[in-house]
């Protein structure tokens, strides 16, 4: 049998030896895509754009210092084999320290974006509630020039006054989110809950629909700092309304004198005419007067029973709730005319 020839031995070598290369920077480019990311806290931040490409997102964590030269080459292999390549997810992504190239990737795909956080607090009115979107910075601003009572119309949710009309709670969302779309969240999420909540409202009471539900409650919030005495301040503007007596809820009267207004009220103030005065008007304010929780919803619809008539504050959070008059200006005059009395 013939020898084979030297330089075809040669070439097997050269072959074989390739392979070995081949498979040993593979291996390498593998256990660089699991080596954990060149980021100390806190963490970084990585802005995926619209149709951004692997190798762009890739070329970013290396010109970054972030990712070796052997994980972005490898985290671009990787995404090819895995068919992933074309499918990121614009957004803003978190960075953090311990992560691989092979993870942020992942997360990446999964569209796993930073979450924002706005807290909407009850009992905050409605421009309060527009100062915090204008003055967060992860939300897009695009109604700057719509004053208050052009904004549900801006929406496409009617021409009413927005007070009152979207609910207090904590909301989630990614950078870019405009103000739109958080104040529709807002609103259908109030809406929502009035609607369920009102359903399931005692019967009889002095209440013409939902929407004097929500202004009732809105002076609930503004009135009460315990939770249990939301029930209680809830009965004495029910039998108030029931029997014609004007409602004398301050909060209102403060709301009516408008933000500036601070300090206790006066007797001047409290003669003043404005919608909202609820001293020189009968009946619930024309539109609520702050953003209610859900807790002082149910309480409007669900009043404690009892004959109290009247309520003050003692100065520590609580009330004392009276059922005449006479009981009440003494009270008056213990928590708010006496020594150490506060509003």
């Amino acid at each position: 049998m013939a020898r084979p020839s030297r330089w075809l031995v040669r070439a097997a070598a050269a072959a074989a030896g390739g392979a070995a290369l081949a498979l040993a920077a593979l291996g390498w480019l593998a256990y660089e895509i699991h080596q954990p990311l060149r980021v100390a806290d806190p963490p970084g931040r990585l802005e995926v754009a619209p149709g951004a490409s692997l190798n762009g997102v890739t070329r970013t964590l290396h010109e970054r210092g972030w990712a070796s030269l052997g994980a972005m080459l490898g985290l671009r292999l990787y995404g090819r084999a895995q068919g992933v390549a074309g499918r990121l997810q614009s957004g803003e992504y978190a960075v953090e320290a311990g992560m691989t190239a092979r993870g942020l990737l992942s997360r990446i795909v999964d569209g796993e974006v930073i979450q924002y956080r706005l807290t909407v607090v009850e009992g905050w009115t409605f421009a309060r509630f527009r100062r915090a979107l204008e003055r967060h910075e992860a939300v897009r601003a695009t109604l700057e020039e719509v004053p208050d009572d052009q904004l549900l119309e801006a929406l496409g949710l009617g021409g009413r006054d927005p007070e009152g009309l979207f609910f207090p709670t904590t909301y989630q969302f990614p950078r870019g989110t405009s103000d739109r779309k958080l104040l529709r969240t807002a609103y259908r999420e109030m809406q929502e809950r009035l609607e369920r909540i009102w359903a399931q409202r005692q019967e009889g009471l002095p209440l013409e629909g939902p929407y004097e539900a929500l202004i009732l409650a809105s002076l609930i919030e503004r009135e009460v700092r315990v939770a249990e005495e939301r029930r209680r301040v809830a009965g004495v503007f029910t039998r108030r309304l029931e029997r014609g007596m004007r409602l004398q809820a301050d909060p209102s009267v403060r709301y009516g004198l408008g933000e500036e207004h601070e300090g206790r009220l006066r007797r001047a103030d409290l003669r003043r005419e404005t919608p909202y005065n609820t001293y020189t008007h009968h009946g619930l304010p024309p539109t609520p007067i702050a953003l209610p929780s859900a807790a002082a919803l149910r309480a409007a619809v669900n009043p404690a029973e009892g004959e109290a008539l009247y309520f003050v504050a003692r100065g520590d959070g609580t009330h004392h709730f009276s059922a005449t008059l006479e009981e009440h200006n003494r009270a008056v005059e213990r928590y708010i005319l006496g020594e150490g009395g506060a509003e």
